[in-house]
């Protein structure tokens, strides 16, 4: 794998921080987890909820010495959108970026997450999901929840 950065860019690989202070090619030559510094996450910018599941699973990447508190909070999280969320792309999403955590396969499951932000979105931009005054009818699916403040199992660098 062969990962190009530009002078001051980062890269987060198997939860080391490098930093380059010019352009160069790196070649990675066994198996690696990285994250580019484009594909982080910052605390502040996790506002809703796939994206605080975003967070909470690249802090298994970023800081894998923590990692038992960000995996039980990827399940919470995960448990918290089930439980919300009627959307099948977005319930299939979650579920299979579970099945990838628990795998081990975490850059897949970042993708897999980030690839559901248009639907979440759309979701959350819909008349339904904003609140009402008049109950919902008994049957209708429930609405989704807007974010809660993240709080960061990692400091940010």
């Amino acid at each position: 794998m062969r990962l190009s950065l530009r002078a001051g860019e980062r890269v987060y690989v198997n939860g080391a921080v490098l930093r380059v202070d010019r352009k160069v090619s790196l070649e990675l030559l066994n198996d690696a987890t990285f994250l580019l510094e484009t594909h982080v996450l910052q605390a502040e910018a996790a506002t809703t909820p796939l994206r605080q599941l975003y967070f909470a699973v690249q802090a298994l990447v970023i800081d894998p010495a923590n990692a038992d508190g960000a995996r039980e909070l990827c399940r919470t999280l995960q448990a918290g959108l089930l439980a919300v969320v009627a959307d099948p792309e977005i319930r299939e999403g979650v579920l299979g970026a579970g099945r990838l955590v628990e795998a081990g396969r975490l850059i897949e499951a970042l993708k897999l997450i980030r690839g559901l932000y248009a639907a979440e979105a759309a979701l959350m931009a819909a008349p339904s999901a904003a609140p009402s005054a008049a109950p919902a009818p008994v049957g209708a699916a429930a609405p989704v929840l807007r974010a809660a403040p993240v709080v960061s199992p990692v400091h940010s660098a």
